[in-house]
């Protein structure tokens, strides 16, 4: 497995498939690292030289923010947003959709699963939930 930021990508399936085992990089960017780094798309990863796996790694480093330097960008913008009490801050902190989706109904990604809300009116349910307790 060839090892490319850090990371160990398939060495069994094309380089620009590969390629987005990286975190930072999707399909758009796959292609332009290559075509900047002068590889064929249809390589496997595990018939890459050592001089174009270079090649990769040094059109990354120039290019992109991806892995750590990416993770910990993303997460300070977070931190940034809840310090300064932000809308998108506050949604965040409270683990809700952050960007105007609806939460009546769906949302069960960002809100965890479903938590019933009021009396029990069954009494044999109602005994059940005292002897539980």
């Amino acid at each position: 497995m060839p090892r490319l930021m850090g990371i160990d990508i398939p060495d069994r399936k094309r380089i620009e498939y590969s390629l987005r085992y990286i975190y930072g990089i999707g399909p758009t960017r796959a292609k332009m690292i290559l075509e900047k780094a002068g590889i064929d798309p249809g390589k496997r990863a595990n018939t890459l030289t050592a001089e174009e796996i270079r090649a990769i790694i040094a059109v990354i480093q120039e290019n992109f923010h991806v892995e750590g330097d990416l993770r910990r960008e993303v997460s300070q913008n977070i931190r940034r947003l809840i310090s300064i009490g932000s809308y998108r801050g506050t949604r965040h902190r409270k683990g809700l959709p952050v960007r105007g989706q609806r939460t009546k109904t769906n949302a069960r990604t960002r809100k965890g699963g479903k938590h019933t809300v009021g009396a029990v009116r069954d009494k044999a349910a109602r005994n059940a939930m005292k002897a539980a307790k």
